[in-house]
């Protein structure tokens, strides 16, 4: 039983050492005079034990302590001492206890296991998924939360995709913690409601700010980038506060679309009259490629207090799949940053227009593929 654990990292270490100080502590009693007996330290084996293993690996270290201890009373003709019989109770109870510190623990740690499977499931519901084709564009995306075992934080992204229009929208919610997950899923659900509808991106922004208004507290704001690519040609942006947009040609050569700047949402409640979001409007070609993302990326830092240049790094982002790109673009991320460890939520969304006998063909190559509904 002892073994069943020892693919566990921690687990192996501990019962290494617990093998380690019955094999010691055997070795001293043996090489100590027989007036001088150890023989209580036998029990620190499965305490040992129990702070990682398994209740029945546990046991079977207090077994094993409980007859090293008889070994040693036979060895050292103890047997016919009162003390001897008073450390075999005192090595068995304390094995009886590990045992069930050991069941206690177990307990807690699958407790704290379920509730840590339903937070990142509830948490990767908040986050949509982007398929990898939206209409005429192949997708990729990624999500890196600076909070320790956080699945999601305050950035967002999400899509909307009608007959009428196909839209995008990165953001990131000011604070962090729970309050910012669920701001986060409100601007995703606010996105959804008027990106859906029939009107101008710059409506969809006002509409998306209105309803943000509502719950906000005071400091609370989202920042936000919208991007409207239903004419395949088009790329129109309403930046609400957000890092442009950052256009990779075909040829590798690179720009960010600057747009008039807008209030982050949540921000117009607190003026009489606030700038209506404006649009701006660039071309792009097959081939090539569009990143949205979080300021997580834009602010990255090294050690001497230096910004990511992303502009160096876009010719990357035209190398191999949008997927290879993304991974390869994080793997520089994390390089460039203090031990590679995010400060900041990180989401990032690639966009690529392909030529159109290319998406036909992997549209054509999707549909074949797919299981029959």
């Amino acid at each position: 039983m002892i073994t069943s654990r020892t693919r566990d990292p921690a687990a192996r270490t501990v019962t290494v050492l617990a093998v380690l100080w019955l094999a010691l502590l055997t070795v001293v009693d043996v090489l100590l005079p027989a007036n001088v007996v150890p023989d209580p330290l036998f029990a620190v084996s499965p305490l040992i034990a129990c702070s990682v293993l398994r209740p029945r690996a546990t046991a079977a270290f207090g077994a094993a302590a409980v007859a090293l201890l008889v070994v040693s009373g036979v060895w050292n003709e103890t047997w016919s001492t009162g003390q001897q019989w008073v450390r075999l109770v005192d090595v068995v109870l304390i094995s009886l206890v590990a045992v069930w510190i050991s069941d206690v623990r177990m307990r807690r740690e699958q407790h704290t296991q379920r509730i840590v499977a339903i937070a990142e499931t509830a948490q990767r519901v908040i986050l949509p998924t982007i398929p990898t084709s939206v209409d005429t564009l192949v997708t990729a995306t990624r999500y890196v939360s600076a909070a320790q075992d956080a699945v999601v934080g305050g950035d967002l992204y999400d899509y909307s995709h009608t007959p009428r229009h196909t839209r995008f929208i990165v953001g990131d919610v000011r604070g962090s913690g729970l309050p910012a997950v669920e701001e986060a899923a409100r601007t995703i659900r606010a996105f959804r409601q008027a990106a859906a509808a029939d009107q101008p991106l710059t409506e969809v922004a006002a509409e998306m700010d209105a309803y943000m208004n509502q719950f906000l507290r005071e400091g609370e704001f989202v920042t936000a980038l919208l991007i409207d690519l239903t004419d395949r040609e088009t790329i129109t942006i309403v930046s609400c506060g957000h890092p442009p947009p950052l256009l990779v040609r075909l040829d590798k050569s690179a720009t960010f679309l600057e747009s008039p700047p807008s209030m982050p949402l949540g921000l117009s409640r607190l003026f009489t009259e606030s700038p209506r979001p404006e649009t701006a409007t660039f071309t792009w070609q097959p081939g090539d490629r569009l990143l949205l993302y979080t300021d997580g990326l834009s602010e990255a830092r090294d050690t001497a207090r230096q910004f990511l240049p992303l502009l160096d790094l876009a010719p990357h982002l035209q190398t191999g799949t949008l997927e290879t790109a993304l991974d390869d673009l994080l793997l520089r991320v994390r390089s460039h940053i203090p031990d590679g460890a995010m400060r900041d939520d990180l989401a990032v969304v690639l966009l690529e227009q392909p030529p159109i006998e290319e998406h036909t063909a992997y549209s054509v190559s999707n549909a074949t593929a797919a299981p029959p509904r």
